[in-house]
């Protein structure tokens, strides 16, 4: 006796064949909102704790990474779309 195994056509990935693309958006969608969010509302003082970590988060980091999130958040919606 003999099993056979035929590969099935009709096999689509989860989230379609777009699954890298719905990641990508998900990430810049990520990036963008957290450093956003840490930008508007940083903690009450901006020093270093015990450990010697900020309070606050730097500026500038903050807005080259939300950029970047948005590029990639930018490109991802106009794939899906076109």
């Amino acid at each position: 006796m003999h099993l056979l195994l035929a590969a099935d056509d009709s096999f689509s990935p989860f989230l379609g064949d777009d699954l890298i693309v719905y990641l990508v958006l998900a990430m810049g969608g990520a990036l963008v909102a957290g450093n956003v969010a840490a930008l508007i509302k940083p903690p009450q003082r901006a020093a270093r704790d015990d450990d010697g970590r900020l309070e606050r988060a730097p500026v500038v980091r903050s807005m080259i990474m939300a950029g970047i999130g948005l590029v990639a958040f930018i490109w991802a919606l106009l794939s899906l779309l076109s």
